[in-house]
């Protein structure tokens, strides 16, 4: 299997691992102790955009060389902000763990996938026009 192959599948994991800490978890959390719905849901929508680079990824589209780049050096940015102000007062409750967890997976992730398309030979891999 070829790397963007496993970078693809890496992202549809992510994105699956996304929607169960920061929704299902949540609301199923806030059902059985019966308090509002988006009490602990952590809104975001960043899982759309991990299936839609997989796909890209996977099927070597051309706009995915960019756009891997584009989000892998903006998450690593969000997530790197976020755990600088994290972690001047770190709060370790469930949900924050939860949360610090989802965003080691998204910055280990997009790191290796930087450093993957920054590589020799890899922006060929795509179509000239998809």
């Amino acid at each position: 299997m070829n790397a963007l192959n496993r970078f693809a599948i890496g992202l549809y994991a992510l994105a699956g691992y996304t929607l169960v800490t920061k929704f299902l978890v949540p609301v199923v959390y806030a059902l059985g102790n019966r308090e509002p719905l988006g009490r602990y849901v952590m809104w975001d929508f960043w899982w759309v955009a991990h299936l839609g680079l997989g796909f890209g990824l996977a099927r070597r589209r051309a706009w995915a060389w960019s756009a891997g780049l584009a989000v892998a050096l903006l998450e690593i940015g969000i997530v790197a902000t976020k755990y600088a102000l994290f972690l001047r007062a770190p709060d370790w409750d469930f949900w924050r763990t939860s949360w610090f967890v989802n965003k080691l997976f998204v910055l280990g992730l997009f790191a290796l996938l930087l450093i993957h398309l920054l590589q020799r030979g890899v922006r060929a891999q795509f179509g000239a026009a998809s």
